[in-house]
């Protein structure tokens, strides 16, 4: 029997989480919670098939718009740091990872909500990316294909860590499934039309798929493309002062997710002069002049393609 025939059965997924602002300055997440949590008000438990708790991550940040107030909140979540006292000298975003694990896990625990999206904006051209943790996550890799054959207006893709959980550092660990969704390109601090009616469609998207799950239907598996990491590229640096000498290649430039292949050129130093790639094996570069990632030391990633194989699912029945 073909993997995708098979049929697996999954809890019904009663409590969904959508989180925006985790970054503060990433304006999309931050208006779309707010307008669902407008429409919540006024709609009740009718506006959506699953019950939502809608967060705004990091209120700090966001009201001064700056990605963080001491430390990337989106790196509070590995089991270790959540198992850290609090003490008067604690950070305040592993404060407030504490305070979102009572609230919406806590994780790896039977009280977690049953989905986490973690709403986020990039600045690279990467389209509608989903992000998770595993290749055996079968809500997440269900709500991407469902994505994939119904969005027609941005690329969707599907970005996979592939680290264990305990080790996953990102808020939507927290939840029994989780995912980011990265939506782009959108400068920090701006709000775009246009992407935030992508993040809005992959939401709706999202919860219509789960309500469909929920429903009893048998949903069918099949095939998905996948990027999985590999590492990331720096930029070239001064070897004394470790001030970058180049910038990203204007044929590289907004080419997230293509095939770069070695002879290809991937930075233009200041002084003119192109550096390609040189490795042998063909990889997949995204994140590409990510804002955010200059203060981390990485120009882009590098991911290996893959083909995934999910089987099909329908919701369990006591």
């Amino acid at each position: 029997m073909l993997p995708w025939m098979e049929l697996l059965t999954l809890p019904a997924l009663q409590r969904m989480a959508i989180c925006g602002g985790t970054h503060g300055n990433e304006m999309t997440g931050v208006y779309l919670v707010q307008e669902m949590a407008r429409r919540q008000k006024e709609e009740g438990d009718k506006a959506w098939p699953v019950p939502l708790v809608l967060v705004l991550s990091n209120p700090r940040a966001m009201q001064e718009c700056r990605r963080y107030i001491e430390t990337d909140l989106n790196r509070c979540f590995t089991s270790a740091i959540l198992s850290f006292p609090i003490t008067d000298s604690t950070p305040y975003e592993i404060r407030r990872a504490h305070e979102l694990n009572a609230l919406l896990g806590p994780k790896d625990s039977k009280e977690a909500v049953d989905v986490l999206c973690d709403l986020h904006n990039t600045t690279a051209n990467m389209g509608v990316t989903l992000i998770a943790y595993s290749p055996n996550e079968w809500i997440c890799l269900h709500i991407y294909k469902y994505l994939k054959g119904k969005m027609t207006l941005a690329p969707v893709r599907l970005f996979m860590v592939n680290i264990p959980k305990d080790e996953a550092y990102s808020l939507e660990s927290v939840g029994k499934n989780g995912f980011s969704l990265e939506v782009g390109p959108q400068p920090h601090g701006v709000l775009r039309a246009d992407i935030y009616n992508y993040m809005k469609e992959a939401i709706e998207l999202s919860v219509e798929w789960i309500g469909l799950f929920n429903s009893g239907v048998m949903i069918e598996g099949g095939e998905v493309d996948a990027y999985v990491f590999h590492k990331s590229i720096d930029y070239p640096r001064d070897p004394e002062s470790k001030q970058i000498t180049a910038a990203v290649h204007p044929q590289l430039q907004d080419q997230d997710f293509c095939c770069l292949k070695s002879g290809d050129p991937v930075f233009l130093s200041f002084s003119g002069e192109t550096v390609c790639y040189k490795e042998e094996e063909a990889l997949y570069p995204f994140f590409i002049n990510e804002c955010a990632y200059y203060e981390k030391g990485i120009a882009f990633h590098l991911a290996r393609k893959t083909t995934l194989k999910i089987p099909s699912v329908r919701v369990q029945r006591n």
